[in-house]
């Protein structure tokens, strides 16, 4: 008879497998023990679409109103859906921050920049939504991981899209990319082509093109060990922004790839790197 198996070496186990399938997230999201935190919206709608929804976590102490993170999964622009993510919200719930995890809309409903658009609309929703659930909309920060960290850092540095779903750029005080895509000229992949390459002008849709000194500052994390995002990426967006004069932590975590960077926000997976305290140490200076 084998050995039994405790509940921490399976969610380590089933991490192992989402890595290599990307399949058994569900179940990670169902098993997973979550950080104390209450759903205060679920399936809330920011728009018509059946993917214009979202959740909301709330701290259950703390001093409110408290600040706002809208939370941005990955998935390639293809895939992802918002109740995969509970763990995440609560997470940064747990941490102080009223969280909104949005879903948006995926190829090949949307190609570049329908998902932006999308994104805003969420974080309008969260202005608007936010005093009623205990939130400050004033103090806001967007953060995101890997296709969700390019949306996230994008409109936080591309202020048109939130100025046309009617929210003042300057209310978001500070933006957190985790092993996103920010500099990947010249288009070398067949996902990136699909959801890039009717763009007529290629250099638009890179976040290094909006970094302007009064950008919002920026954690900005990945994985030494991450073979699918280059690390090469945050090192690009952390300088632009540096040499603008624009406050920027950035970390490199040893032995992290580029699922576990954001596997590691969940309570049983924590120790393989401390992104979630630093990260939200961080917002939580910029956003007062």
């Amino acid at each position: 008879m084998s050995a039994p198996i405790s509940k921490r070496s399976a969610l380590a186990a089933l991490s192992g497998t989402f890595a290599a399938a990307c399949s058994p997230l569900s179940l990670f999201a169902t098993l997973s023990p979550k950080d104390p935190a209450s759903q205060v919206a679920r399936g809330a709608a920011y728009g018509a679409g059946e993917r214009q929804r979202l959740d909301v976590y709330a701290p259950r102490k703390g001093a409110q109103p408290a600040p706002v993170a809208v939370f941005f999964y990955g998935g390639s622009w293809d895939s992802g859906r918002r109740q995969d993510y509970n763990w995440a919200g609560r997470a940064l719930a747990s941490r102080g921050f009223l969280t909104v995890v949005a879903d948006y809309r995926l190829y090949p409903e949307v190609r570049y920049p329908g998902f932006l658009e999308d994104g805003a609309q969420a974080v309008a929703w969260a202005s608007q939504n936010a005093r009623r659930l205990g939130g400050d909309p004033g103090r806001t920060v967007i953060v995101g991981h890997s296709a969700g960290a390019y949306n996230a850092v994008m409109l936080a540095l591309d202020g048109r899209y939130l100025q046309a779903a009617g929210v003042d750029p300057k209310s978001v005080k500070a933006m957190a990319g985790l092993s996103g895509p920010y500099d990947f000229l010249p288009i070398a992949s067949d996902i990136t082509e699909r959801i890039f390459g009717g763009t007529a002008d290629l250099p638009s849709t890179q976040p290094l093109a909006y970094v302007r000194p009064d950008s919002p500052p920026a954690f900005l994390a990945t994985g030494a060990a991450d073979d699918m995002v280059w690390p090469k990426n945050t090192i690009a967006l952390a300088k632009k922004l540096r040499e603008a004069g624009v406050p920027v932590e950035e970390r490199h975590y040893d032995g992290v790839d580029h699922v576990n960077m954001v596997l590691a926000l969940s309570r049983p997976l924590r120790g393989r790197a401390p992104v979630l305290d630093e990260m939200t140490g961080f917002l939580r200076r910029y956003a007062g």
